[in-house]
């Protein structure tokens, strides 16, 4: 395979720790309860706390008080225009494939969303759907870390075909049904509408801290902590030569979660390094990327208070 963006990854010191996970993303939304219905029935969020800031209802939803999506309601705000910088998709990872199973077939059986295709990515099998609001949303399960295949110190993946009836066909269970709003679920990765790749990887990479994980297509970057297949992921497939962001609907806020302080010291080295500013609260670091998207950093990720105060 072709690596065009291929470049020498970070020093190890260089990079984000290898049990840094994704948090809760934050969507701005025009319609705050069809979209908490939607999130209700298609992925068995459940919401957990809201508070008004301002004009603005900020609602969290998510699985066993774990928060997952936070939606913030800003009715005023139009949909963003085709082309810009901004979200491709949220994806939300699960354990098994009875759990994802029961997922896809309650997600297609609700008329708000939009089915775009599902596929078998070598390290993961994934259904791709829009929510009513036209947010991307990727449903995934991995395969075992042992079956993914490396080239060159990279993580190789595809897109082949994968038969969604026949999937449900094979997994789909009476049982699975019954127990999907028990089992666990998690924002996996979030893959991003990027103007440019090379200085989306100057901040994803250089000054975030994630490792290069998949550059053979030319027009994407894909990057994690610990070696997984993309914690993010950058494309220009529709948004070439994108500038800043708008205030819009649509991604308000993605965030990670790591471990300790040091974790964050050594992150805000990267970032003066890199000459990109930052606010740190002593818990948190928030930075915007070259298109204004707000990354937010947090020591042991996000609690639902605080989602509802930042």
């Amino acid at each position: 395979m072709s690596t065009m963006n291929s470049a020498p990854a970070p020093l190890s010191g260089e990079l984000l720790p290898d049990d840094t996970a994704m948090d809760a993303v934050t969507l701005r939304v025009g319609d705050l309860e069809n979209m908490t219905g939607f999130y209700g029935s298609a992925l068995a969020l459940e919401p957990i706390e809201e508070r008004a800031r301002g004009h603005e209802v900020h609602r969290v939803l998510g699985r066993g008080g774990v928060p997952m999506v936070r939606l913030a309601h800003t009715p005023e705000l139009p949909l963003a225009a085709p082309g810009s910088a901004g979200l491709f998709h949220t994806a939300f990872l699960f354990d098994d494939a009875a759990t994802l199973a029961a997922i896809v077939y309650r997600t297609a059986q609700d008329g708000r969303a939009r089915f775009t295709g599902s596929s078998d990515h070598l390290v993961s099998e994934a259904f791709y759907f829009t929510d009513p609001e036209g947010n991307g949303i990727e449903l995934y399960t991995d395969r075992s870390r042992d079956l993914w295949r490396h080239v060159d110190g990279e993580v190789q993946m595809d897109t082949l075909f994968l038969d969604p009836n026949e999937y449900l066909r094979t997994h789909l269970t009476q049982d699975g049904l019954d127990r999907v709003s028990a089992e666990p679920g998690r924002v996996g990765h979030v893959h991003l509408q990027v103007g440019d790749i090379a200085p989306a990887r100057r901040f994803y990479v250089d000054a975030l801290g994630f490792a290069p994980s998949f550059t053979a297509i030319p027009t994407a970057l894909f990057a994690s902590a610990g070696g997984y297949h993309h914690h993010v992921a950058m494309n220009t497939w529709n948004s070439a030569g994108a500038g800043p962001r708008a205030a819009t609907l649509g991604l308000g806020e993605l965030a990670l979660a790591v471990a300790d302080r040091s974790a964050l010291d050594a992150l805000t080295e990267r970032l003066r390094r890199s000459s990109f500013s930052f606010d740190d609260d002593g818990h948190a670091i928030t930075a915007h990327d070259p298109w204004g998207t707000r990354v937010t950093v947090t020591i042991g990720g996000t609690s639902t208070d605080e989602l509802l105060t930042r």
